[in-house]
């Protein structure tokens, strides 16, 4: 699943001694704050490189190159290790990983009885000493065989507790990082401070654990992935210790109040045979996008303890243990300019140009900015070099400037005073800007999404026809469509008898939409057509969601306190549309909604539309979260993914984009991928198109 990156091709014994210092300069940076000018993925391709030059050319090695040195060798360190604190191997693809079990097989002269695999986490390794149960030092890696004292960081990492569960004296390793959300919050701070953000929430972790003068503390989180008895402990626990399975070891520090990854989504396990190794690989690969922290790989060793000590060490790695990295989901590259546009809803939104990158196997060249405050909150300026960042299928991201890579040459990012689409003012009384004309700035984009397949679905209806519309002044919004007359249309250019006959009698078709579908072609902020369609079955008709203040209106799910007042605005500023599109007999109630039952008061049988299949408990979906992948067969095959997430709804369930520990129920079709992976991981019920098909029977 993963392809082996392509490596820095060097030609001569000068560019070797030119990659040799950058690899140098890079991984000082990288181990001491995390400021290295290198991203993960260039700095792997010139290690590549300058071994690759190395076995070719033995006789030029330089005694400074980073080959055959434990990874943060850069670091200079006074407190010596216990044992030696080595780093991993790499491997970037399964067959390199059948390669090298093969060769740990042959070092052994037996399969390995059995396989640890836990994810690679992103972020520093570190020795905490317990003496007696009690946390007395925390020491980094530095070059292997001695680290720093960062000691003044107890107390600030969350998952490592001041005394253990038990007396023991023990030193466990595991890694210190940041959270998602830590990470916020300590950019929060440091912007409060100096006006900067930190790069990354790996140079965050990095200089946050050294800090010690900061007028800000910063929390930091840790997980451990091993412990070792101090080699002069002679103790029977010790002993015991030591012939223990990893995978029990894990349990054995879990027991202790230490943070592992056993509650994560990606928690260790063992694998019996390689195919496990690669389906758990593979698992971990797809979760990785949600996890609330980083990874950049698997970790992949024997799991019995006899099998690690036959395999032994090398120099400056076990040879019982590999690390499988994935693609980098971070890069660095420039910000060479920005776009401004504005949306159908007249919002006004910067979009970042960037230098082209390879970022997650594809090429990345745009960005998310979210509006001028985040561009001044991040500090950045033109001709920056930025980091980039994409999780799954997200949009890529600019996370920050590389402050310590700036020239001198960056210049301001030029902020829009007028509307870049139509000219007219910008009202930037709030953070997302938004011209001073709504939706009448950008006219045909509000109404070809209105009239969209998910939307209205007005057949035959092309943006060009629309165009021609506005052009000639027939239309000025959507709800303008059903006020069209024959002869208007007719008179349109290329628009005969049968087209303008079967256009009309689209539009008029449209009118039967439900009101989950018109509330979405409303285009109102800070909603969907899921949204939408939860609105529409709350409240069931317009008329009560134009009444709902916007503590009603926060009682649907997934509309928060910051949502809900938006969503009441945009109705009062939407209200002469709506008035348009109901003296034109659009549909403004929910088919199958009903009020909910209020003691002591009867409702009026016909008065409401009964539910397709009686009342919620008893619809087949009733309580599930239900989500859909790959192509549909038989009788789904015709359904678009929004037709199918409507019949879920109609169903009693809650369609879902992601698959998670919440699901209840995957609907997997041909080429169902990831998500399928991810459902079988977690346990998740899946079918197939023809048993959903049954399951929601007559409601098809």
């Amino acid at each position: 699943m993963t392809e082996e990156p392509p490596i820095a091709v060097l030609t001569d014994d000068t560019a070797y001694a030119e990659a040799v210092q950058l690899a140098v300069d890079s991984a000082a940076a990288y181990y001491a704050d995390g400021t290295s000018t290198l991203d993960d993925d260039a700095y792997d391709r010139l290690a590549r490189g300058i071994q690759a030059y190395e076995e070719a050319h033995p006789e030029a090695v330089l005694a400074t190159s980073p080959t055959g040195k434990v990874a943060g060798g850069a670091v200079v360190g006074d407190v010596p290790h216990t044992v030696p604190m080595l780093s991993l191997d790499n491997v970037f693809g399964a067959e390199q990983l059948a390669d090298w079990a093969t060769s740990l097989e042959r070092r052994l002269g037996r399969p390995v009885a059995a396989w640890s695999v836990e994810p690679k986490l992103d972020g520093l390794a570190i020795s905490a000493r317990y003496r007696h149960g009690r946390l007395t030092q925390l020491v980094t890696r530095g070059d292997g065989t001695a680290g720093e004292d960062v000691s003044h960081a107890i107390g600030t990492i969350v998952g490592l507790p001041a005394r253990l569960a038990e007396p023991v004296t023990i030193e466990l390793r595991g890694e210190v990082l940041m959270t998602t959300e830590q990470f916020e919050v300590a950019c929060l701070k440091r912007q409060a401070h100096d006006g900067t953000t930190f790069a990354n929430p790996r140079s965050a972790a990095a200089g946050t654990l050294r800090a010690q003068d900061r007028p800000y503390v910063c929390e930091l989180t840790f997980f451990g992935y091993g412990a070792l008895p101090y080699p002069d402990d002679a103790s029977e626990q010790a002993a015991s210790l030591r012939e223990l399975p990893h995978s029990e070891i894990m349990t054995w520090v879990a027991a202790q109040g230490v943070q592992t990854t056993a509650a994560t989504p990606v928690a260790g396990i063992v694998a019996e045979t390689l195919v496990q190794v690669q389906e758990r690989i593979e698992q971990i690969a797809t979760v990785r996008p949600e996890l609330p922290f980083n990874i950049d790989g698997i970790v992949i060793k024997c799991d019995l303890a006899a099998d690690q000590s036959q395999a032994g060490f090398g120099s400056r790695a076990p040879r019982w243990a590999i690390a499988y990295k994935l693609p980098a989901t971070e890069k660095i590259t420039k910000l060479i300019g920005v776009e401004w546009n504005t949306g159908r809803t007249g919002i006004i939104a910067p979009r970042a140009v960037l230098e082209p990158v390879e970022l997650d196997g594809s090429i990345v060249t745009y960005a998310t900015l979210h509006n001028a405050s985040d561009i001044a909150r991040r500090g950045l300026m033109l001709g920056d070099s930025v980091t980039v960042y994409k999780a799954g299928d997200v949009i890529p991201r600019v996370e920050a400037p590389v402050v310590h890579l700036r020239t001198g040459d960056e210049r301001p990012i030029e902020i829009p005073q007028v509307c870049p689409s139509c000219g007219d003012g910008i009202d930037s009384s709030q953070e997302r800007w938004r011209c001073v004309r709504g939706r009448s700035c950008r006219a045909i984009a509000s109404i070809t999404y209105a009239t969209g397949r998910d939307q209205l679905d007005i057949e035959g209806l092309a943006t060009s026809r629309i165009e021609q519309m506005l052009d000639a002044g027939l239309i000025s919004d959507f709800a303008d469509l059903f006020y069209l007359t024959r002869e208007q249309v007719l008179g349109l250019e290329r628009m005969g008898e049968t087209s303008t006959n079967n256009l009309l009698a689209a539009i008029e078709r449209t009118k039967a939409q439900p009101l989950s579908r018109v509330f979405c072609a409303l285009g109102v902020r800070g909603t969907g057509r899921s949204m939408s369609r939860r609105i529409a079955r709350h409240f069931g008709s317009m008329d009560a969601i134009r009444a709902a203040d916007a503590e009603a209106i926060q009682a649907v799910e997934g509309i928060g306190p910051e949502k809900a007042p938006v969503v009441v605005a945009e109705l009062v500023e939407l209200a002469p549309l709506i008035d348009k599109l109901v003296a034109a007999g659009v549909t403004m109630t929910e088919p199958g909604w009903r009020p909910p039952a209020v003691p002591g008061i009867d409702v009026d049988p016909d008065a409401q539309t009964a539910p397709e299949a009686g009342g919620t408990s008893e619809l087949p979906l009733a309580g599930m979260s239900v989500v859909v992948t790959g192509s549909m067969s038989g009788a789904l095959e015709a359904l678009t993914r929004n037709q199918m997430n409507e019949l879920i709804e109609r169903a009693g369930g809650k369609s879902s984009s992601s698959v998670s520990k919440k699901t209840s129920l995957l609907v997997a079709g041909e080429n169902a991928g990831s998500k399928r992976a991810k459902a079988e991981s977690l346990d998740v019920r899946i079918v197939g198109p023809e048993e959903f098909a049954d399951l929601v029977g007559a409601l098809l």
